[in-house]
């Protein structure tokens, strides 16, 4: 697989359907020809002024034609795309762009005052959209052929260590993630995706790439709406749609009991199980959901739970996509029983080849050709994947992956904090919210807000604590090692105080 090469992707759809719609949004649609002129115009434009074959390009931007536009820029420069959340403070994108060698910084005109601050304390050159699209044009000799096994995007993702690392994905890992996904879901003519999850995401990044390797018309939202989304379905020809469960919920509960018309033939659902009223919310409404296992490095899915399974096997995430496998590896290392937890180790030519300028941790995640995902879960007796716990102590909220030990390490940076536990609380909006437990200096004088302030200059907002509690100590054990699970039972033992919006 190492010396594959494959046409450029965009190229060679635009010969073969090249007056097909590409992209539909606010701003109109774009046909496949259109967005390779446009794409091609813009590489012209960059390389102009100054970026190079080889080099890592960041892109700071929400979803919109022109964010669509500028990756399939980069794939014709030949250089490796940083996809940046736009969610992130200045502190932490810095990070990410020093860690990655970032030359250059694209940003839409709404982020250019927060790349305007990164380029002053980091060794880049921050343009805007609109910069470069004023720029003169060089041609050059562009990519025509990718090389499967050339990083093509870097999405940071954090770990467990509270240290985010960056995912490196091949073009052959976006590859074989767009063809597990059509043979699991099947590929049909007037197949149209909408997109209102991120593009930054490997979610939203995905659908792009099946978009140009299918032939097929995404409906990209800018951001999540419910009724825009109920919409797009209900007018707009939309036969599939990527969501999380919190997005599902708020759809159906703008769409009331009206059904969905019957071309629509999937709502991939990820960011864990759905809860049983949902799921038969759905089947009421006769909206085929299929839930979903999978992560930045499997380049978005890798186990599917198809729609006639979901309420015969609640709760499981499905079998692997067709190129994909799946074990439970038990912590000796073997080949755990069925309904036996351990931890989930995946196989397949989507799976990420490491992460980048992180050997320790590429060594510690792949082994043997198996990625161990620090997920714990089981298959039972006929092969299906439920997920027990996600990376331990992962917070999932609204979609977003947050790491207790990241907001730990933020909170602990203060000088009153002499401890943090950080764990994760239901929340009827997002799912789940940050709550942390703090144990003050002796004599010190802080207060929730002072902490929210602190946190808010190096933390995304999502990964801000909603509820704060003031204790005396934190569960530990033998090893010294916080126990997060038993962090909840110090509200019946402290008089602590928080705010759980």
């Amino acid at each position: 697989m190492d010396d594959q090469i494959i046409p450029n992707w965009l190229m060679q759809r635009v010969h073969l359907t090249p007056e097909r719609v590409a992209v539909s949004s606010s701003a109109g649609e774009i046909t496949f020809r259109q967005l390779h002129e446009q794409a091609l115009s813009l590489a012209e434009k960059c390389v102009s002024l100054g970026m190079k074959r080889g080099e890592t390009i960041a892109i700071l931007a929400s979803n919109s034609l022109e964010m669509v536009t500028f990756i399939h820029a980069m794939k014709y420069i030949g250089v490796k795309t940083l996809l940046l959340n736009t969610r992130l403070t200045s502190r932490e994108i810095q990070f990410q762009l020093e860690d990655a060698n970032v030359k250059t910084l694209l940003a839409s005109e709404d982020f250019l005052q927060t790349a305007q601050d990164v380029q002053k304390h980091a060794d880049t050159l921050a343009y805007s959209f609109k910069e470069v699209m004023e720029a003169s044009k060089q041609t050059f000799d562009w990519i025509k052929e990718f090389k499967m096994n050339d990083v093509d995007t870097i999405m940071y993702t954090s770990g467990t260590t509270g240290h985010p690392k960056g995912v490196m994905q091949t073009y052959g890992n976006h590859w074989w993630s767009a063809m597990g996904s059509a043979l699991n879901l099947g590929l049909q003519e007037k197949d149209s995706w909408l997109c209102a999850v991120p593009l930054f995401h490997i979610s939203g990044l995905s659908i792009l790439m099946r978009s140009v390797i299918y032939g097929m018309r995404v409906v990209l939202h800018e951001k999540f709406d419910p009724a825009l989304a109920n919409r797009a379905i209900r007018e707009d020809g939309v036969t599939i749609a990527s969501v999380v469960t919190a997005m599902l919920s708020r759809m159906l509960d703008q769409a009331g009991e009206e059904p969905y018309p019957p071309q629509f033939r999937c709502m991939l659902l990820g960011g864990g199980p759905a809860p049983l009223p949902v799921l038969q919310s759905c089947a009421a409404l006769n909206i085929p959901v299929y839930q979903t296992y999978g992560m930045t490095e499997t380049s978005s899915q890798i186990v599917t739970l198809p729609s006639e399974y979901s309420l015969a096997k609640l709760g499981s995430a499905g079998k692997p996509l067709f190129p994909c496998e799946v074990r439970i590896q038990t912590e000796h290392g073997k080949n755990a029983e069925p309904n036996q937890p351990g931890e989930i180790v995946v196989k397949g030519p989507n799976v990420t080849n490491g992460y980048w300028n992180r050997p320790d941790a590429t060594d510690q995640a792949l082994q043997n050709g198996w990625f161990h995902t620090g997920d714990i879960g089981y298959l039972d007796q006929d092969g299906f994947l439920y997920v027990l716990d996600r990376r331990s102590d992962l917070i999932i909220s609204g979609g977003e992956n947050v790491y207790p030990a990241e907001i730990e390490a933020a909170l602990l940076s203060h000088p009153h904090i002499v401890d943090a536990g950080v764990t994760g609380m239901e929340n009827p909006k997002w799912g789940q919210v940050p709550c942390a437990f703090l144990v003050k200096q002796q004599g010190a004088s802080l207060t929730e807000e002072e902490v929210r302030q602190h946190c808010g200059k190096v933390l995304a907002k999502y990964k801000v604590p909603r509820a704060i509690y003031f204790v005396d100590e934190l569960p530990r054990n033998a090893s010294n090692k916080l126990v997060r699970r038993q962090l909840p039972l110090l509200l019946k033992t402290n008089g602590g105080h928080g705010n759980e919006d």
